[in-house]
């Protein structure tokens, strides 16, 4: 495995450094020598990913209030399996952090044996933000709402394929949920690796629907090269408001996101967790920060708890677990 370091700051970082946040720098410096070398943020995803550029954004201005530099590492290979172990497996001394999504909700379900336990193996941190899906349609299926395409599958069982992003994915659990609360469709689901290789088959119609998280699938929306039909949040997008939620098109309680969590190993001193939640709370509390994450559809997250972030976990694992579990989802 090649293992891919990116420093997240450079020179105009470095020359920011003695301007940090003094409470926080304080703060770090009053749990010893923490942090005394660059603080890695393992990211389980491939650079330049909807996962990863988040990361980087995070790590950056967190480089410029804390005493020492923060560097995104990427560490894929199985899911997030591989790069979520690197951090189970750290000192935990709030050097190594993990920052994952709702993919860390499904481990347990999904792989039959870990090296690690999601739960007992990980404190949570800082949820950073959720993003939304968006249900799309091959633009020469003849249906142009929800109900429409709800009513087709209902006529047709067995008859039509899903695309999604891998077996546990996010976007296939959302997708199951979906055909679940609908009123248990008969939809035939087709793994690919990652979005960018479904949406050939989607434009082509060799599969007719995929739930895509909401930045990747707006410019073919928008483009006219698909049908949007619905938005898997509670709130409509503002670059698609005429796109309605699954709520308010027919699919009551019906709510998926992907998500974004910064966790330590568990055992991390307290006091330590206490600083990072703090800085990252302050970095998503940053202006020039929610206007980036919003460009890419995400709703930042800026005032959690490690307390708060745990029970998001918690509830998370609590509801993808029975979807998993009745689908019957493994892992590739």
């Amino acid at each position: 495995m090649i293992l891919r370091r990116h420093l997240i700051v450079g020179a105009a970082g470095l020359a920011a450094a003695p301007l940090a946040a003094p409470a926080l720098v304080a703060s770090a410096r009053a749990q010893g020598s923490w942090p005394n070398a660059p603080v890695r943020f393992v990211v389980p995803f491939a650079a330049g990913g909807p996962t990863d550029v988040p990361a980087r954004l995070i790590a950056d201005e967190l480089s410029k209030m804390l005493p020492q530099r923060v560097i995104v590492e990427n560490r894929t290979g199985a899911g997030v399996v591989v790069g979520s172990d690197v951090v189970a497996k750290a000192q935990k001394d709030g050097q190594t952090l993990l920052y994952t999504t709702i993919a860390h909700a499904a481990l347990r379900s999904i792989f039959p044996s870990l090296p690690f336990d999601p739960l007992a193996d990980f404190s949570p941190v800082a949820l950073t933000g959720v993003i939304p899906m968006l249900m799309m349609v091959n633009k020469d299926l003849p249906v142009n709402s929800l109900p429409e395409l709800i009513e087709l599958f209902k006529k047709n069982p067995g008859k039509y394929d899903y695309a999604s992003t891998g077996n546990g994915a996010a976007l296939h659990l959302a997708s199951e949920l979906f055909l679940k609360q609908a009123g248990g469709l008969k939809v035939n689901h087709v793994p690919y690796r990652g979005s960018a290789a479904a949406m050939p088959d989607l434009l082509n119609g060799s599969v007719v629907m995929m739930l895509d998280v909401a930045n990747s699938a707006l410019p073919f929306v928008t483009r006219g090269e698909v049908k949007g039909l619905a938005i898997s949040g509670m709130n409509r997008l503002p670059q698609v408001p005429h796109i309605p939620t699954f709520n308010e098109a027919g699919v009551p309680g019906y709510e998926a996101y992907t998500w974004h969590m910064v966790m330590a190993p568990a055992g991390t001193p307290e006091p330590i967790v206490k600083t990072v939640n703090e800085a990252i709370n302050k970095v998503m509390a940053m202006a020039s920060v929610q206007e980036r994450l919003s460009a890419l559809t995400m709703e930042t997250r800026s005032n959690t708890t490690p307390a708060t972030a745990k029970k998001w976990l918690d509830d998370e694992i609590a509801k993808w677990e029975p979807i998993i579990k009745e689908a019957g989802i493994k892992a590739n």
